[in-house]
Parts: C-alpha cells; structure tokens; sequence
C-alpha cells in the first residue's frame, strides 16, 4: 500500500466542489451587491466598469449589469476626447469577444455589441461582418446562437450598406458548403425579392387607385420574385432535395418559392340589402373599419353609418356591416347608387342597387383575383411540370418521404387544384400514415385545400350553393369569401365547432351540418336571413350553447336530434322560450 496516492471519494469530491460553488457564490453576490449600490448611488466610473466586467465574463446574460454598463459608457463619452471614446469603444468590442466566448447564444452580449458598433465614432464595418462569418461558420447547422448572429449580421449589413447583391453571393458560399444551411436559405428568401422583384402589374379598372395615389412603398412590396430568377432557383433548391431527401431546409425554401403573393389591398365585395336596409363590404385582409377611414356615399351623399365588424370578438375582420338610415333604399321603385371607400387604401367600390331588386352586389371572384393559385406563364408551367415530374421520381425511390409527398401536393396546386385534386387527397392520405404525429396538421391542410377548391367550382357554376358535406373536413377557412352563399351543407365531417368567422356568411339562409362533432356555435351570431339551421348528431350538450341563434331574427327551423342537448328535462318549453320564433322544431 506503500507509495501509493489516495484517491479522494466521491462524496469527498462533491464537497470540495459544494464548498468551491459555495465561494464563488459568496464572491459572485458581493461584486453584485457592490454594483446595485454603486448604482443607485449615481456612481458612473472606470471602477464600476471594470466591477460589472468582471460578473458579465462569468454571466453575460444579466441584463441589468448590462444596462448598467451602457449608463456608464454614455457618460464617459461626454468626458472623454474622441479619440479616447473610440479606444474605449474598441476596447468594449474585444470584451464582448470573450463573453460570446462563454456564452454564444448570449441576447444582451449580441445587443450589447450592435450598440456599441453604432456608437463608435469610427466603426469597423468590415471587422464586424467578418466576426459574423466566423461565427456563423461554426455551426451551419444553425443552433439557437446563430439565430442572434443572423439577426446583428442584418444590422451590420443595414448599417455599412452592403449591396444586395453580395449578401447574396454570401448565402450562395453558405449553401454551397452545406445544403442543411436552413438560415441562410431563408435569409435569401428576403433578398431575392429585393434584387430580383417581379414587375407590377396595373391596376384592375374596378379598384382603380385614385390620381392622388401615393406610390408603393417598401411596406407594401407584393415580395414576388421575377421570373427569371424563380426557374434558377427552382433549379438549385432541387440539387438540394435529391442531395439529402430527408432534410427539411431546402424543402421549406421550395415551399416558399412555391407560395402565393400577399394579396393587393382592396375592397373586394360590397352587398346591398333593399329589405334590411343594410351594407356589406369584404375587404382582401382583416382591417379595423372604425380607424381606417371607411366612407360610404349614397347616391352621391356622403352618409353618417356605424361600421361594425360581424362578430363581437374582432376588432380586426375581413367583413363589415352597416345600418342605412331608415327608408333610405327601402322604395323598390327606385335606383340607388352607393360607393364605398376605403381613404386609408386610396380605393373605392361601387354597387348599383337597381329598380326592382330587392339585393345587389359588386365583387371580384376567388377566379379573378387567381386568389389560390398565382397565374402561371407557359414557360413557369412548363418548369413546375418538370420539378413535378421530377419530384415524383423522387418519390419512386422515397416512397416515405413526406417532404417530397407534401411539394407534389403543393406542385399539384399551383398547377392545377381541380385537376389534380383526387391525386392530392390520396398523398394527404398517405401522409397520414408515414408521418402519424402531424396527421392533424395535414387534415387540417386538406380541409382548406379542398374548402378552395369548393369555392372555385361553385364560382365557375354561378350559384350560391357551398357543399361540402362527407369530406373530413378537420376546420372551416376562407369563410370571407362565402359572403353571398345563401345555402351551405357541412354534413359528415369531423368539424368540432363553427368558429366567430362563421358570422361573416351574411346571406345565409340555410345551414345543413348534420353528423359533426359540433359542440360550440360561436359562429351563429346574427346572421339576419339565417331561417333553417340543421344540426342532427352533433355534441351540443347544455341550452347556454344555443343561446346565440336567438340574434337570428328569421330562424324558424332547427333540428337538434340525437345531441346530448335533447336529453334534458322541459327541453321543448326550455327551447321554445329561448327561441320563440322558431315554429318548426324536432328534438
């Protein structure tokens, strides 16, 4: 046993280590506590500097040592000579090195160095993208760290006007040397649009802009990329999914590239009511009617209307509604004359209520708006048929793999929605399947998919007619553009509620949603030509979940059989004192 060392035990060990924590805890609070009373003291010296130093290399993401540090700095800016406060600056720079060195992912470090860069009298634009490279080099797999890299990259890009044109070349290195580079594949979904935009197209004659019109701002750049530069990139994200098939960066790029424009800001439907004596107007976007400066004019008199949105619960919505004063249109004899305008937009709408009608309306459809898909020219489509083409092959050899089955789904609708649509409910089925924990998601995406493609066939027919019924639609959307639909069938689904966008369907007259799961009706709110609602085989459970159809003032039917609802003791004197204008009731 002689000669030889003695190994310490493991609880020796623990305790050394306790009492080691313990010490540096102790030093650790009183730099800390010297620091809180030196500055509710006022104190702003080189010692109080050097004092949060010292915490921040050990901590840098305490923010209130970092604030601290920042009072200090701007007072001795104005004690100091130029030349001095850039030392002193230069200085900060290198110590903010360290503590990215400690802690790379540290938000107050990198916010601490994007105002000192700015504060600098001579700043060192060049360095400063070079600490970016390096950084960003580390990991392009893209941890939490570069997130905060990628965001004071675009500052310093901002800052020392870096063209365009070389970021781009930037993310071209970046992906070159690593496909997975998920970053810099979105970073260059922001510079495309802005080196390559599409050319924009003029105004349609019924939303014409007036002269007084302001040009478009970058706020309202439509971010669509020429299309040139679309078929180059489709090219080179393609290389990317067939290097690595199963990695999610290049066919989320591929997603974007694929996705349609924000739409123009307009009016897109104004509807008239002789009988109610009210109007209806849809704008492209959820916008406040009460803050944007929403003008109706009648027959060229500039009216005083309250806009309200549809449900209690927006402030923002897509439809708004107003009451016209008494006896304004309600002589059916004669023609009336409204326009709407939108000041905010600079646009307006006009609908003729003429003689003898009782309704009227003025409206782009989802067809001329190409509202779900963008139009595409013959050389785009030509080069989506091909990476169709292409990506089926893919899938040949990758029957399991869900990115390539979800692009040809978004192939497939950028192409041709109705066309493809069996093929596209089969590759949400097998998404289901190969990717189980996301089946909600793509049933989800499915129901809105098919609602588009509903709405686009009942467009092409003429009618007011939405059915839907038997379709597994999971949620209801794009309800904006049901405005007109005077019948709706949402029957054998797996709908769980008709949500408050449901209010926009104005001209409601009958809803058929028999065999859902439907346990809430928050959608059911005020819908003034609303007479028969059926809603047979649903999870309508307590009276309280009616009580919105008594804002109905025309509902006169209601079936409710086979809901938990019916079960209830006095349900039929319950209901009928609820809803004393329903006269055809079947529980």
């Amino acid at each position: 046993m002689h000669g030889r060392v003695k190994l310490k035990s493991t609880a020796q060990q623990e305790e050394e280590k306790r009492k080691e924590r313990e010490k540096k805890l102790k030093i650790y609070v009183a730099g800390r506590d010297a620091i809180f009373t030196k500055r509710l003291e006022g104190v702003l010296d080189d010692e109080a500097l050097q004092l949060t130093q010292q915490l921040l290399s050990s901590n840098p993401d305490f923010a209130t040592l970092w604030n601290y540090r920042r009072e200090i700095l701007l007072h001795l800016e104005t004690v100091r000579e130029e030349d001095d406060v850039q030392k002193m600056y230069e200085a900060e720079l290198l110590f903010l090195e360290s503590c990215l060195k400690v802690n790379p992912k540290s938000y107050g470090s990198w916010h601490h160095r994007g105002w000192v860069s700015a504060r600098l009298p001579r700043p060192d634009w060049a360095r400063e993208l070079g600490l970016c490279d390096r950084c960003l080099s580390l990991d392009d797999r893209n941890c939490e760290s570069e997130v905060h890299c990628w965001d004071y990259r675009r500052m310093v890009v901002k800052m020392s006007g870096v063209p365009v044109d070389q970021e781009l070349q930037f993310t071209d290195r970046l992906i070159g040397s690593n496909f997975s580079n998920y970053s810099s594949w979105h970073y260059r979904s922001t510079l495309l649009p802005l080196l390559h935009p599409e050319s924009p197209d003029p105004p349609s004659p019924c939303h014409q802009h007036s002269h007084s019109s302001p040009p478009p701002s970058p706020q309202t750049h439509s971010h669509r990329v020429c299309e040139e530069q679309l078929l180059k990139e489709y090219e080179l994200v393609q290389n990317a999914f067939f290097t690595d098939p199963n990695d999610q960066s290049a066919w989320f790029y591929y997603r974007w590239l694929l996705g349609r424009a924000e739409r123009e800001e307009m009016i897109s439907c104004v509807f008239v009511s002789r009988e109610e004596e009210r109007v209806a107007v849809a704008f492209s976007r959820p916008v406040n009617a009460s803050s944007s400066g929403l003008m109706l004019v009648l027959d060229g008199q500039p009216q005083r209307v309250e806009w309200r949105s549809v449900h209690p619960h927006f402030r923002h919505s897509p439809v708004w509604i107003c009451a016209l004063p008494p006896g304004t249109i309600s002589d059916i004899i004669n023609e009336h004359n409204l326009t709407v305008h939108w000041t905010e937009k600079h646009t307006h709408r006009d609908c003729a209520l003429y003689t003898g009608r009782s309704e009227s309306w003025c409206r782009d459809s989802a067809t001329d708006q190409e509202l779900f898909r963008s139009e595409l020219s013959v050389e785009k489509t030509s080069v989506l048929q091909s990476e169709l083409q292409s990506c089926n092959q893919l899938l040949e050899l990758e029957p399991q793999n869900k990115w390539c089955l979800l692009t040809i789904v978004l192939l497939m609708r950028a192409l041709d929605p109705l066309g493809y649509e069996r093929e596209t409910l089969s590759h949400f089925q097998t998404l289901k399947e190969v990717d189980s924990m996301r089946s909600a998601y793509y049933g989800d995406l499915c129901s809105k998919f098919m609602i588009e493609n509903t709405i686009l066939k009942m467009e092409y027919a003429e009618v007011r007619v939405f059915s839907l019924s038997d379709k597994n639609l999971t949620m209801l959307c794009h309800l904006d553009q049901l405005l007109l639909v005077t019948h709706i069938n949402l029957s054998c689904n797996q709908l769980l509620r008709l949500p408050p966008q449901f209010a926009m369907l104005q001209c409601l007259e009958v809803l058929e949603a028999d065999d859902n799961a439907i346990e809430n009706l928050d959608g059911l709110y005020y819908l003034p030509k609303l007479q028969e609602v059926s809603l047979k085989n649903n999870q309508i459970s307590k009276l309280s979940d009616l009580q919105l159809l008594t804002s109905c003032p025309k509902l006169t039917c209601l079936d409710l059989r086979g809901n938990p609802v019916t079960q209830i003791a006095n349900i039929q004197s319950e209901l009928t004192e609820l809803l004393p204008s329903v006269t055809d009731l079947l529980i």
